[in-house]
């Protein structure tokens, strides 16, 4: 757990530096009353459609699996998707794609290091259409004249995303048509290493290459991006009557965009429960793009997040509680499923220093 301690460190800093930053000169009284004089009823409903939406991840994840295992169950996929965001809401160094991994491979006859690599591609399908959503609304005739996206902050933002989706489709569009290749390749730099990282690097590729099996087949990888597009319009409809709730009626396309710079946003490494990153990403896009008041931008943005966190938070440790993984199960679950892929590809993923002692 020792490597852990550098990215929670990271994630508390960036925690406190972006609380600070967008707290600064705001007065937390009026956040507050801005808070209790939300629509409980229109927040009440974005945190259902937000909740559903981990129901419609659960979906999309059988089409991700299909390579692996094509007829997964819908409640094995849902309660590992919800047990994975709920480690990530409560627990340190962002363990929760590890545990949706770990725990799938518990309920499924499905390989962890497959598990993963699904999550992989996911998280590419995610970027691809958050940078559409974030693109997109900016070239409608609607869009505020600011320049918020043409200099400064937006303006790196916006390169950055594009550029590393554009990296990532590439690479993994690259390594998808031609993986041997790639493997000749890490072979020929593994040469180069010394000998206890040679065969580690080649394992971790060859790990790799084998969970993202959709990106050859041409029907499952349109039904990805067709499931995407969905998950990511729906979730959307939970920011704008979240938005609504708080008095912010700014449409439904500023929902979609808010939604994509807070995708964005909460990438960055924070605290558990991504606190912080999404409050600045939110108040960034309604208040500095869209000219919202930041008292009421932070409004919303406090009161719907602490209210989406709830339910999934509480429904991913149900989950957790019926399948019997306990706290230091799911706090370790990326040893765990490193030693699972170690034991499928023959490879160890860590230097023998760092090996936590026993088996899963």
């Amino acid at each position: 757990m020792r490597r852990h301690w550098g990215k929670t460190s990271l994630g508390l800093a960036v925690t406190a530096l972006a609380l600070w930053w967008v707290l600064r000169g705001e007065s937390i009284a009026e956040i507050w009353d801005d808070i209790r004089r939300g629509n409980l009823a229109l927040l009440t409903a974005a945190v259902f459609v937000a909740t559903v939406g981990y129901l419609v991840r659960a979906m999309r994840w059988k089409v991700l699996l299909a390579p692996a295992k094509a007829d997964t169950k819908l409640r094995s996929r849902f309660a590992s998707v919800s047990i994975g965001f709920m480690a990530n809401n409560l627990l340190p160094a962002r363990v929760g794609e590890f545990a949706r991994a770990y725990a799938i491979s518990r309920m499924e006859p499905i390989s962890a290091g497959a598990a993963f690599g699904s999550l992989v591609v996911e998280r590419f399908m995610d970027g691809l259409v958050l940078l559409l959503l974030l693109i997109v609304p900016v070239l409608t005739p609607g869009f505020p004249a600011t320049g918020a996206l043409s200099t400064g902050l937006g303006a790196s933002v916006l390169r950055g995303g594009l550029a590393a989706v554009s990296v990532v489709l590439g690479v993994l569009l690259a390594m998808a048509i031609w993986p041997r290749a790639f493997v000749r390749a890490a072979e020929r730099v593994a040469t180069r290493l010394p000998p206890p990282l040679a065969r580690p690097v080649v394992g971790a590729l060859e790990a790799l290459l084998d969970s993202i099996a959709v990106l050859r087949s041409p029907r499952l990888l349109s039904l990805g991006l067709a499931w995407t597009v969905f998950f990511w319009l729906f979730h959307g409809l939970s920011f704008w009557l979240g938005m609504k709730a708080f008095g912010i009626d700014t449409g439904l396309v500023s929902a979609w965009f808010t939604e994509a710079v807070v995708g964005f946003g909460v990438a960055i490494p924070s605290a558990p429960g991504f606190f912080g990153t999404f409050h600045a990403s939110a108040e960034f896009a309604l208040t500095s793009v869209y000219g919202v008041d930041a008292a009421r931008s932070l409004a919303f943005a406090f009161g719907y997040h602490f209210g989406g966190w709830i339910p999934i938070t509480l429904i991913g440790l149900g989950y957790a509680w019926k399948l019997g993984l306990t706290v230091g199960e799911v706090r370790t679950a990326e040893e765990r499923v490193e030693r699972m892929i170690e034991g499928e590809h023959g490879v160890s993923l860590e230097s023998p220093v760092e090996a936590p002692e026993g088996r899963a």
